[in-house]
């Protein structure tokens, strides 16, 4: 998705929507980084936007996370169809920083767009409360990444530029407790998120993980949480990708909804270690993400 593209669909967002929606503060979630309604780094189960049955409904999103060496960036628009289906746009921007000088490429910036569709199989997050079933959604996210100077290295591995993130995810909320618990399983390949490509020539097959999520509603407009998010190793194994072990995800977080056309999250990200064979310490930082839900 190129940037006039994306700015385009951020200005027709008003009229994307086909009714103000229903949903309560928070069920809707907020924008993962792949664009995905759910949490900062995980997609959940909900359909994002304020839309119930019947209606339709759109959400944009701007996010920034810091840690000690690098910057990510992400936006994107997404739009919910009968709280039931939902289609999302993403763009990534990853400065290297001093990372990109180390490996004779100052000013690296690696891209990535991302197009992601939900849809939701079983279950009803707030109607079925008061049982055990939780709502199920399957979703795939298609990405194409941009390494720029990196991308000769990435091909010599054998990563791809392209590839497709599968997903299923169940989310149960109670809401008697204030409590939102989800765990979903990423059938993916991607390298860090897709950002350095997908898979490698000695790592081409997919990895099955795991990914959760626990959110407490402090009171209707506040809630409180944290999230984990295993990865795959797919470059590292190689030879020529030594220095290149991808470590696991987390973070605790805050989300602020004061009515529901507006949403703010801040969270402490702990991404371990990138490119661990040039900036050997732990990626850890903070994050804010702005949503605008109809």
């Amino acid at each position: 998705m190129k940037p006039h593209l994306l700015a385009a669909a951020l200005a027709l967002l008003p009229f994307t929507a086909h009714a103000a929606g229903g949903k309560l503060l928070l069920t809707g979630g907020v924008s993962s980084i792949d664009g995905a309604a759910g949490g900062g780094l995980t997609p959940w189960a909900l359909i994002g936007s304020n839309a119930t049955q019947d209606e339709w409904g759109a959400t944009a999103f701007a996010s920034l996370a810091r840690t000690g060496d690098y910057r990510l960036r992400a936006a994107g628009v997404a739009v919910g169809i009968d709280d039931r289906v939902e289609l999302s746009l993403a763009r990534q921007r990853f400065d290297a920083g001093a990372t990109g000088a180390a490996l004779g490429l100052p000013g690296l910036v690696l891209r990535q767009d991302i197009a992601g569709a939900k849809w939701r199989i079983a279950g009803d997050a707030v109607l079925d409360s008061d049982s055990a079933m939780p709502q199920l959604a399957i979703g795939l996210l298609a990405k194409r990444a941009d390494a720029a100077g990196l991308a000769p290295t990435l091909a010599a591995l054998g990563a791809r530029p392209d590839g497709v993130d599968a997903y299923l995810s169940a989310t149960k909320l109670l809401l008697a407790q204030g409590l939102l618990l989800n765990a979903t399983v990423r059938w993916t390949r991607a390298n860090q998120n897709g950002l350095l490509g997908f898979g490698s020539s000695g790592q081409r097959g997919f990895s099955l993980l795991p990914e959760v999520s626990m959110a407490w509603l402090l009171n209707r407009t506040l809630a409180i949480g944290a999230e984990y998010r295993a990865k795959p190793d797919k470059l590292n194994p190689s030879p020529l990708g030594a220095g290149l072990k991808e470590d696991d995800w987390a973070d605790v977080f805050v989300a602020w909804a004061p009515n529901k056309r507006v949403s703010v999250t801040a969270a402490w990200l702990d991404l371990g270690r990138i490119v661990p064979g040039v900036q050997p310490r732990r990626q850890r930082g903070g994050y804010v993400s702005m949503q605008l839900a109809h």
